[in-house]
């Protein structure tokens, strides 16, 4: 699956420490590769997990999580 320019592996590229996968009706997930959130991190707004049904809404997630990091 390709859109606006990302797959699954340039997204894989983009967000290393991001683990990407689709379920058997086609979310798409993003999960932390070798991190567990604390409840501190969470609370801040950090998501362990992402999902949506397209790579641009998964794209604005976790570009949302970088900023959300920065900024803890």
């Amino acid at each position: 699956m390709t859109t606006l320019g990302y797959d699954v592996d340039t997204l894989r590229t983009a967000f290393p420490d991001w683990s990407f996968f689709y379920s058997d009706e086609g979310v798409l997930y993003a999960t932390r590769r070798g991190v567990r959130l604390d409840d501190e991190e969470i609370h801040k707004g950090m998501h362990q997990t992402v999902s949506a049904n397209d790579i641009e809404t998964v794209v604005g997630l976790l570009e949302d999580q970088q900023r959300v990091a920065a900024t803890s």
